[in-house]
C-alpha cells in the first residue's frame, strides 16, 4: 500500500509523498517500478544524497506540453515527478501535472487525486514512486520563499528530491533551459531549526551562494526515439535554423534588466530595515549603559549616606530586546539577482557573439 502525507506547495497545493524508508534499497527496471529509500553508503553532511538526474524525453515533452496548454504569462504550472534512485543518480522516467481549479472548487482533494494517478500508473506497471516536483518560471523568477518552504518538506521527508525549473521562455530562444535543484545540506539544517536571524545564518556560514545546488541533468532517449530524432532532422527545414543566427535581441534583455532592477530595489529597502533596526539596537544599548551609570552613581551616594544600595532590577525587563529582522528574505533577493545576472551573461555571450561572426563575414566580404 501507498504510504503518503501531504505537503504544500508554492501554490497553496497539498503534495502527497511517501514516508522514507529506512534501510530500503533502489531496483531499476525499465518496466516496473522501484522502492526509493535512503541509500546506503552516504557520505558526511556535506556530500548530496544525489550526483546527477537521468530524464527520459518523455517527461520532458510532458513538462513542455503542460506549460503550452495551461501557462499564461507570469502564471506557472506545476507537477509532480515520479522515477527511482539507482546509488547516486535519480532516474525520473514519468510524470504528471496538477490540475488548474479554482478557490470555488472546494470538492477537489489534492491528495486524493495524486494518490490515484499513482495507484493507476502501479496498474499499468509504470514507475509510480514520488521522487520530486516541477515548475516552470518567469524569466528565471524562482528564487522565492514558497519554492523554499516547498522543497524542504520535499527533501525533508525524501532525502533524493529534487526540483525541476523549466524556463519557456528561455527554451523559445533556441535552447531546452531545465535545471535541477536541491537544498544545500547547510541550508536543510538552518530550515530545521527554524532560526533565520542574522547570528544564525552567520553562524551557519549561510550565503545566497550556499542555499541551492545544481544538480546535472542528462536526457535519455531509448535508441528508436533516436533514429526518429535524427530523421526528422534531416526533413527540416533549412530556414529555420537560421533564426537562430538572428541579431536582434528582442525585448527578452530588457524584461530581464527591468526584473533585476526590481530585486535591486527590494534588496535596498531591506537593506534600510536592517540598518534602522541596528541604530535602534545601538541607541538602546547606550540608553542601559547610561541607566546602569546613573544607578551606580546613587548608590555611592546613598553608601556615602549609611543606607543600604537600591535593588537590583532585571534591566531585560527595562529594555526589552529589539526583535532583528529575519534574513532569509535577503538571501533569497541575493540569489534571484544572482540568478538574473547568470541569464543577462549568458544572453549578452551569445549576442556578442553573433555580433562579432556577423563582423568577420563582412569583412571578409568587403
Amino acid at each position: 500500500k501507498d504510504n503518503a502525507h501531504a505537503h504544500k506547495t508554492p501554490r497553496g497545493k497539498e503534495m502527497a509523498s511517501r514516508k522514507e524508508g529506512a534501510g530500503s534499497t533502489a531496483t531499476s527496471s525499465s518496466s516496473s517500478a522501484g522502492v526509493v529509500g535512503k541509500g546506503k553508503g552516504k557520505g558526511g553532511p556535506g556530500d548530496s544524497a544525489v550526483k546527477q538526474v537521468q530524464i527520459d524525453g518523455l517527461v520532458v515533452l510532458k513538462i513542455i506540453k503542460h506549460y503550452q496548454e495551461e501557462g499564461q504569462g507570469t502564471e506557472v504550472v506545476q507537477g509532480v515527478l515520479l522515477g527511482l534512485v539507482v546509488e547516486d543518480r535519480l532516474e525520473i522516467t514519468n510524470c504528471f501535472p496538477f490540475p488548474q481549479h479554482t478557490e470555488d472548487d472546494a470538492d477537489f482533494d489534492e491528495v486524493q487525486y495524486q494518490m490515484e494517478m499513482m495507484r493507476s500508473l502501479r496498474h499499468v506497471n509504470i514507475d509510480h514512486l514520488h521522487v520530486g516536483w516541477y515548475q516552470s518560471t518567469y524569466y528565471g523568477s524562482f528564487v522565492t520563499r514558497a519554492l523554499l518552504d516547498s522543497q524542504f518538506s520535499y527533501q525533508h521527508a525524501i532525502e533524493e528530491s529534487v526540483v525541476l525549473i523549466y524556463d519557456p521562455i528561455k527554451t523559445a530562444q533556441g535552447s531546452l533551459s531545465l535545471k535541477a535543484y536541491r537544498l544545500t545540506p547547510k541550508l536543510m539544517e538552518v530550515c530545521k531549526e527554524k532560526d533565520f536571524s542574522p547570528e544564525a545564518l552567520k553562524k551557519a556560514n549561510i550565503t545566497f551562494e550556499h542555499m541551492f545546488e545544481e544538480v546535472p541533468i542528462v536526457i535519455k532517449n531509448s535508441h528508436l526515439i533516436n533514429v526518429l530524432m535524427w530523421e526528422l532532422e534531416k526533413k527540416s527545414a533549412v530556414a529555420d535554423k537560421h533564426e537562430l543566427l538572428s541579431l536582434a535581441s528582442s525585448n527578452h534583455l530588457g524584461k530581464n534588466l527591468q526584473l533585476l532592477m526590481d530585486r535591486v530595489d527590494e534588496m535596498s529597502q531591506d537593506i534600510v530595515k536592517y540598518n534602522t533596526y541596528m541604530r535602534n539596537t545601538s541607541k538602546q544599548q547606550q540608553q542601559k549603559h547610561q541607566y546602569q551609570q546613573r544607578r551606580q552613581q546613587e548608590n555611592m551616594q546613598r553608601q556615602s549616606r549609611g543606607e543600604p544600595p537600591l535593588p537590583e532590577e532585571d534591566l531585560s525587563k527595562l529594555f526589552k530586546p529589539l526583535q532583528a529582522p529575519a534574513r532569509m528574505d535577503s538571501l533569497l533577493i541575493a540569489g534571484q539577482i544572482n540568478t538574473y545576472c547568470q541569464n543577462i551573461k549568458e544572453f549578452t555571450a551569445q549576442n556578442l557573439g553573433k555580433l562579432f561572426m556577423a563582423q568577420a563575414l563582412q569583412e571578409y566580404n568587403n
